[in-house]
């Protein structure tokens, strides 16, 4: 049986966005992101944007699927430990550990505080001394680590289901609450694994995200699969955007579309 994942890494990247967005129909950019184990590798990547402002993570994730631009950043560039942290450029010390920041503003107490930091999925600190993010489609980061999706929830699970659709695997996901880039990016990053979240209010305020709008974030190998899951599920009248059949209409014709008798 095939796995879940594919193990292509070597294809037309092209083609399967193209394929992404006919069956989807995808309102925002998918993006790639990638860790370089040095600044100078990554300010290496033919025209990359470097911040000449403190940004969050957030920030420069939308600079990628909103603009369209290929950033790259160091902790330098960043805000605060939070956001370094879940991409391995800070380590998780004692000072981060502790939640400081976030009691009275998210939790109500230093110890709900440190109980969330502490169940936050980050990428282990040292390996890394910079990221780059660039639309999957530029090619410029050859390959990514990991690929950001935005989608609605309608366009999510028919993502999820293509993915589904040989070598099934149940799909678990978690909800950290705020800093939710820890449940897709910092996951996916630490893992390799496909990972969902709710995006935080951080990345709607300061990111772009919009109300209607899931993240996942997975491996790029896994999205030839996924292009033909939904391609098979698209024959079985399985497709976005997804037509209201109806509420009160006789469901038997509805169901003999795509269900044999």
């Amino acid at each position: 049986m095939s796995l879940i994942a594919s193990d292509e890494n070597n294809f037309d990247y092209d083609e399967v966005l193209e394929q992404l967005n006919k069956y989807l129909r995808l309102r925002a950019t998918p993006i790639g992101m990638k860790m370089f184990k040095t600044k100078e590798e990554m300010e290496a990547i033919p025209r990359i944007r470097r911040p000449k402002d403190v940004h969050t993570t957030d920030q420069i994730v939308g600079q990628a699927c909103r603009n369209g631009w290929t950033v790259g950043i160091t902790m330098d560039d960043l805000v605060g430990a939070q956001c370094g942290t879940v991409i391995g450029l800070h380590p998780r010390n004692e000072e981060w550990l502790s939640g400081d920041r976030m009691t009275g503003v998210w939790y109500g107490t230093p110890e709900d505080a440190k109980a969330h930091q502490d169940a936050m999925d980050v990428l282990e600190y040292g390996q890394y001394e910079a990221i780059a993010v660039s639309p999957l489609g530029s090619g410029r980061l050859n390959p990514p680590d990991i690929c950001l999706i935005y989608a609605t929830p309608a366009q999510m699970i028919l993502f999820i289901n293509g993915l589904q659709w040989l070598g099934y695997k149940k799909l678990d996901f978690s909800c950290v609450g705020e800093s939710s880039c820890a449940d897709s990016w910092g996951r996916a990053l630490k893992t390799g694994e496909p990972s969902l979240s709710i995006p935080c209010f951080a990345e709607r305020r300061y990111g772009g995200v919009m109300d209607d709008e899931l993240l996942i974030a997975l491996p790029p190998s896994y999205l030839p699969k996924i292009v033909a899951g939904l391609a098979a599920l698209s024959n079985n009248g399985l497709r976005y955007p997804i037509a209201p059949y109806g509420v009160s209409n006789d469901v038997r014709a509805g169901m003999g579309v795509s269900y044999a008798d």
